[in-house]
């Protein structure tokens, strides 16, 4: 079964999605889902991540989650300046943002609180860091999303950005997970739900997978372009920043739910 790439106004680029290729939705995860669905409100493109088990942590243990839907990228400057036009949310603390040509760059310097505004406004929300991990590093472990090799071409990072800093959220294209996400390593770190607590990864591993309920610290992933240590860029890898924190290489996705009452606001289905 072969899933057509989702044709959209803003011209996305080819979606291999190699998971719906691989794995056909009905008769491999007992759903038929539309693998590829649009946010009407923020016009947030997402794919599904069918529920089921995958290899987190490091070293590596099993963990089981629900279906969920996974932005294929992050929220650009564009989408995030609707937003600061509609809402009339604080402005990210950058000029970038309006800059000609940036449109489709990661907003950056934006807060962890000022994400979840976004994703209030939008009807979606971020991801738990178990929820970013499985879309980065599909169901087998790997440590990058391409596989278990660093390979500093397929990601930005500060070797390969030149004068430049952030990219449009649709390059390094052999870089996405095989889910189809673009840039789950590099570009910006991403904000993620939970709190940032170390012994978490511990308590997951005996299947309590409760989030931490408080904290000083809220949780980062993906590496940027201003890192270079390939383990940054590791699936695996937790960062964390205080929650009011805005920095021009931190930004976020969003993450929609299944089922009644929890799929995006009025989403729909791309030409699946």
């Amino acid at each position: 079964m072969s899933i057509e790439p989702p044709v959209h106004l803003d011209q996305l680029p080819d979606l291999p999605v190699l998971a719906f290729e691989l794995f056909p939705m009905e008769e491999h995860f007992g759903c038929a889902l539309p693998p590829i669905i649009e946010n009407a409100k923020g016009g947030t493109i997402l794919g599904l991540v069918p529920g089921g088990k995958f290899l987190a942590g490091d070293p590596v243990f099993e963990v089981e989650l629900p279906a969920y839907y996974m932005a294929l990228h992050p929220v650009t400057n564009g989408q995030y300046g609707r937003f600061v036009k509609a809402a009339g949310h604080r402005a990210p603390d950058n000029k970038i943002w309006q800059e000609t040509g940036k449109a489709d760059h990661p907003v950056t310097d934006v807060s962890w609180d000022d994400a979840q505004a976004y994703c209030r406004w939008a009807g979606l929300r971020l991801p738990r860091e178990l929820e970013w991990e499985k879309a980065a590093r599909w169901t087998d472990g790997r440590k990058y999303p391409w596989g278990n090799e660093w390979d500093e071409s397929k990601c930005r990072n500060s070797k390969n950005k030149g004068s430049e800093k952030t990219c449009g959220v649709w390059g390094y294209a052999p870089g996405q997970s095989p889910w189809g996400m673009y840039q789950m390593s590099g570009n910006v770190w991403e904000w993620c739900e939970d709190w940032y607590e170390s012994e978490a990864y511990a308590r997951y591993k005996k299947g309590d997978l409760t989030a931490p309920k408080t904290g000083s610290y809220r949780v980062l992933r993906g590496g940027s372009w201003v890192n270079v240590r390939p383990d940054y860029f590791q699936g695996a890898h937790r960062g964390n920043l205080i929650p009011g924190g805005r920095v021009d290489y931190y930004g976020f996705r969003c993450v929609g739910g299944v089922g009644a009452g929890s799929s995006p606001s009025a989403g729909r289905a791309l030409n699946t």
